[in-house]
């Protein structure tokens, strides 16, 4: 009771303050039965191979394949973080609006892909260019081999975060 003889006023309600998380996906394994869920598989599987596949040449122009090796491994570690949010359920835990999170991670990882696919394959088309010094090409066969299969699952691994920021939009804007 209070010094006048009322009694206090009840405490602030948190749900006011804090809305629930806005989410249209599944969270748990069924995530997994989703096409988002397969999508983002896709990225981690894609992903991996572009940073094995770029790690695995003698790397000829450390700029132009430096930001595709460090494009490759951020997105990759970021998707595993993601389906791990929704695996363990953690969605529930963090007030966030994941539709809209979903969009702009799947936007920005698209955006920042397609840069490295475009330098990749940049990479991989001076394969007959000659140095002045030497004539020696650039690239060995054994790396040009590398660097077009590179090429390809970046442009894949590209493709799918595309589709995932397709599906990202539509969920978000329901």
């Amino acid at each position: 009771m209070s010094a006048r003889g009322g009694s206090m006023p009840p405490p602030p309600n948190p749900v006011a303050y804090f809305p629930a998380p806005r989410i249209t996906l599944p969270v748990g394994l069924d995530i997994l039965r989703t096409y988002s869920g397969a999508f983002i598989c896709l990225e981690i599987l894609f992903g991996a191979l572009v940073w094995i596949l770029v790690a695995a040449t003698r790397v000829p122009v450390p700029l132009l394949q430096g930001w595709v090796m460090f494009v490759s491994v951020t997105a990759c570690f970021l998707s595993i973080l993601f389906l791990g949010v929704f695996l363990f359920s953690y969605t529930h835990r963090i007030a966030v609006d994941w539709n809209q999170m979903d969009f702009l991670f799947h936007a920005a990882t698209f955006v920042f892909y397609f840069g490295a696919f475009l330098l990749q394959a940049a990479t991989t088309s001076l394969h007959n260019y000659r140095l002045p010094s030497n004539v020696t090409t650039l690239l060995s066969d054994q790396d040009y081999n590398i660097s077009i299969a590179a090429s390809i699952f970046a442009f894949a691994t590209t493709i799918c975060y595309g589709c995932s920021t397709a599906l990202a939009l539509r969920r978000w804007k329901l």
